[in-house]
């Protein structure tokens, strides 16, 4: 594929843009953010695409940075941005909760560049990876397949789905103690589907916070020992989880389905798979082959 012009967005320091070595997906990097593009369609609308993507994320960092204390905050005043707006909007839903807007920070970028990425192109179906968290674009017979990663420490995919154009979700996020971002909670993993990544993302974060028990094989440490400027603060987050009794696992497995049923019967979400030390539960209706064969 040819990218001609491409090189110049490309920074020493800064966002780095490159295909990668398929020649079919577009890498994005800057600091903690890290993103691999795939479109789908005719080759001069698969290049346009990306260079609109390539244009617009230079700023995604810059502008989350200059509003960071506002993002830290409880959900309250609207943010400026365009990134940050989508995170507070998603995190508003849920503000009986204690939430700040970073908790859909990941799935609020996966949004905002796929909405840059399929701005007035003709694309059969494409997809924006963060992390795990994944925004993405159908039109009518198109599929994509999701996989489901049960356990960070083991990345190996436990489970593959479709998502169809006729299926109403266009959001995936996966939270647990295990991952990218403090957890309150005990999964391993919470995967969520939901209307868009932002709304799937802080979804997943409290339904995995809601994942919990006490059990002296639980450790825990306040946030602001990782990082001074956690929006979690003093809060305890998760640092390991040892082996747990049927019966605690259960429990918590149950607490997270609890609050998982609520948003769903809210609106919020369309799907979740809660994972705990290979115990499962899941809530909605899931695409086909989303759950592991051995869930319980």
């Amino acid at each position: 594929m040819c990218l001609e012009g491409l090189g110049q967005l490309t920074m020493m320091s800064g966002p780095q843009i490159a295909l990668l070595p398929d020649g079919r997906r577009l890498h994005l990097n800057h600091g903690p953010i890290d993103l691999i593009i795939e479109a789908f369609g005719a080759l001069s609308e698969i290049e346009a695409a990306y260079r609109q993507a390539a244009e617009a994320f230079p700023d995604v960092l810059p502008g989350l940075v200059a509003e960071l204390d506002l993002l830290r905050r409880s959900v309250g005043t609207m943010p400026e941005g365009g990134i940050g707006r989508r995170m507070a909007a998603a995190c508003a839903r849920h503000r009986q909760i204690f939430v700040t807007p970073m908790a859909a920070v990941a799935g609020a970028v996966a949004d905002h560049m796929l909405a840059a990425l399929v701005k007035g192109r003709d694309l059969e179906k494409a997809y924006v990876n963060n992390g795990g968290d994944i925004a993405f674009h159908l039109t009518p017979g198109a599929t994509l397949t999701a996989g489901l990663v049960a356990d960070y420490h083991l990345p190996a995919l436990d489970a593959t789905c479709a998502l169809t154009y006729q299926f109403p979700v266009r959001g995936l996020a996966t939270s647990g103690w295990k991952g990218r971002s403090h957890s309150l909670g005990i999964a391993d993993s919470v995967t969520v589907l939901s209307e868009h990544a932002a709304s799937a993302d802080v979804a997943a974060t409290l339904i995995a916070n809601a994942v919990d028990a006490v059990d002296p094989a639980i450790q825990r440490m306040p946030a602001r020992e990782f990082d001074p400027d956690s929006d979690l603060g003093d809060r305890l987050v998760t640092i390991d989880v040892g082996s747990l009794a049927d019966a605690t696992i259960a429990l918590a497995l149950d607490q997270g389905r609890i609050v998982a049923e609520t948003m769903m019967q809210a609106g919020h979400i369309r799907a979740v798979v809660l994972v705990l030390q290979k115990n499962y539960r899941n809530v909605g209706t899931l695409p086909a082959g989303l759950l592991p064969a051995s869930a319980a």
